[in-house]
């Protein structure tokens, strides 16, 4: 039952998105050939029909990601490359927690090289067409290497701990690892502002002193402090641009992109962070965070049921080993197949964030003016080539921000 529920699902899935792709490209193809009424007066044709050929250009390879990472999922599980990987991991190191850590990794690696192809041709074909990249391709081997030992440094010693504990921790060994997973979380939410982040890119103090001062009046205004305002060189490896909070409590601080500065005035910045206060002020940090936590919780009690059952395995195209050792198999097959029955619930979470997307701009419109947060956003679109005209089902599937025209007519309803 299990197999077949597994195939019809992840039919029902590619088809799915491969139909929601196709109608995005249809319809702003469609739309391609004049600029929506509300926007003629501050984005050009020729900008508009940028933005429409770039979301065109990335709908299209995802749609070949879609086909690609299907063939993938299914060569890994019915058609036995897990089942060939286990058996020779294990007949070349036992069935110990070696062995296991060798069989996450050596899939790990395999879906990474059929994902690098993609990543490549995006950045050096689709963003650097549309005249987005500014990444080299040394920087682009340098990022992966650094990927690949952030992920060793942290995941391994992570994945490791999971497997004792499913090993060692009896049948509640799931509630161990979610506690372990949720203090591992927030080490890393902790450790990613000075540590981690720093490692890819460059942060310097802002040295603005107008803007620091105009920033400041408006955290004071807010009630929010935070430790430091930084800029980040983004520009190093796009010209897209962004700004954004990170870590928590008194560690807390703001980044700029650099690309940001350079296009917005001080006061288009002080209503673009506003926004993010929003974010802050309304708790949707938190929320998100205690929302995961409780899936994870969830999800790694249902592993802990499927683990005690054969059929799990064999329905999946794997056979466990009676010698013991299945402990990676059933954390691989899980995370492997989990997409495919998760998938149809996603639009929840992307309706929650563009929730979450009109308070935070409600709040802004509350502390700044609106109407400096509406010429930022436009400006933003315009830099970003974000398409003014999606279609409205692929955005009720994947938007996690309202679409600019939503978004701005909410945004005047608060002047």
């Amino acid at each position: 039952m299990l197999t077949y529920l597994f195939v019809i699902a992840l039919l029902a899935m590619v088809a799915t998105k491969l139909w929601l792709a196709s109608r995005q490209v249809r319809f702003v193809s469609a739309h391609r050939g004049a600029v929506p009424g509300r926007f003629t007066q501050t984005i050009s044709l020729e900008s508009h029909q940028r933005a429409a050929d770039y979301t065109v250009a990335r709908t299209r390879l995802t749609m070949v990601e879609i086909v690609v990472g299907a063939v993938l999922l299914i060569v890994l599980t019915l058609l036995g490359l897990l089942q060939w990987l286990n058996t020779a991991i294990t007949g070349w190191l036992g069935h110990g927690l070696v062995a296991q850590l060798v069989l996450i990794a050596a899939v790990g690696i395999i879906t990474s090289l059929v994902d690098l192809p993609f990543e490549y041709y995006r950045q050096f074909v689709v963003e650097a067409h549309f005249g987005f990249n500014r990444m080299t391709r040394k920087l682009f081997v340098i990022d992966l290497l650094k990927t690949v030992a952030l992920g060793v440094a942290l995941g391994l010693p992570l994945v490791a701990a999971v497997l004792w504990l499913m090993g060692r921790a009896g049948a509640l060994w799931w509630l161990w690892a979610w506690a372990l997973w949720v203090g591992f979380n927030s080490l890393v939410l902790v450790l990613y502002p000075t540590v981690i982040a720093p490692l890819f890119n460059k942060f310097e103090p802002l040295d603005d002193a107008s803007l620091r001062q105009r920033i400041e009046s408006l955290m004071a205004r807010c009630g929010f402090a935070a430790k430091g305002l930084f800029v980040m060189d983004g520009s190093r490896r796009s010209a897209h641009g962004n700004a954004y909070f990170t870590g928590f409590g008194a560690a807390k601080r703001i980044v700029f992109f650099d690309t940001l500065l350079s296009r917005l005035s001080g006061d288009e910045i002080e209503a673009v962070l506003a926004h993010e206060l929003g974010h802050f002020k309304r708790k949707h940090v938190l929320k998100r965070l205690v929302v995961t936590f409780l899936i994870s919780l969830a999800l790694l009690a249902l592993l802990g049921w499927l683990v005690q059952h054969v059929w799990f395995y064999t329905q999946l195209g794997v056979e466990p080993s009676l010698a013991g050792g299945n402990d990676a198999l059933a954390l691989v097959l899980f995370f492997l197949v989990l997409p495919v029955f998760v998938f149809f619930v996603s639009p929840l979470g992307s309706l929650t964030s563009r929730k979450h997307e009109f308070e935070a701009d409600a709040f802004a419109a509350g502390h700044t003016r609106a109407e400096d947060l509406v010429s930022a956003l436009v400006k933003l679109y315009q830099d970003n080539a974000s398409t003014l005209t999606p279609d409205p089902i692929y955005t009720a599937f994947y938007y996690s921000h309202p679409p600019a025209s939503q978004r701005i007519d909410r945004l005047l309803s608060h002047a």
